[in-house]
């Protein structure tokens, strides 16, 4: 899940499954966890999301913030078009901005993916001991006279 909480991240809008489910078959996880966790991206937070990939990445490599290309990509993700668009606006924009929106995306991932991994660890744990029970309880009702 983790895996898939980081690659939903990351501004790579059409390809976020894709990463999600070949980081899991490198780090043998669970491919369907890792493509449902890539759900943390959706239409309704894109603009937020990309939004800080690119203001952390434009900090944190210390290029300004504000340019027509962002501006502009930023406008495309609010309207709502098509996630191929915008992925085109990005690589489009220039080295810079494209890194900027990949280094924020990589930060917010990494950030998000840790405590990702140990709540879902905890709730997948608590799954698995529920599943036990109920395991345990039904075999006991069957051996009981």
């Amino acid at each position: 899940m983790a895996l898939g909480v980081f690659a939903g991240m990351m501004p790579i809008l059409p390809f976020q499954t894709a990463l999600a489910v070949t980081l899991a078959l490198f780090f043998k996880g669970s491919k369907i966890t890792a493509a449902l966790g890539t759900w943390v991206s959706n239409p309704f937070n894109w603009y937020f999301l990309y939004h800080y990939s690119y203001k952390i990445g434009s900090w944190v490599m210390g290029i300004s913030g504000k340019n027509k290309m962002s501006n502009a990509i930023m406008a495309s993700i609010h309207q709502g078009e098509e996630a191929i668009v915008i992925l085109g606006k990005i690589a489009g924009a220039g080295g810079a901005i494209s890194a900027a929106f990949l280094f924020g995306g990589l930060i917010l991932g990494i950030a998000s993916a840790l405590p990702a991994y140990f709540i879902f660890l905890r709730f997948f744990r608590l799954v698995k001991a529920w599943r036990e029970k109920r395991r345990m309880h039904k075999r006991w009702q069957r051996e009981r006279p």
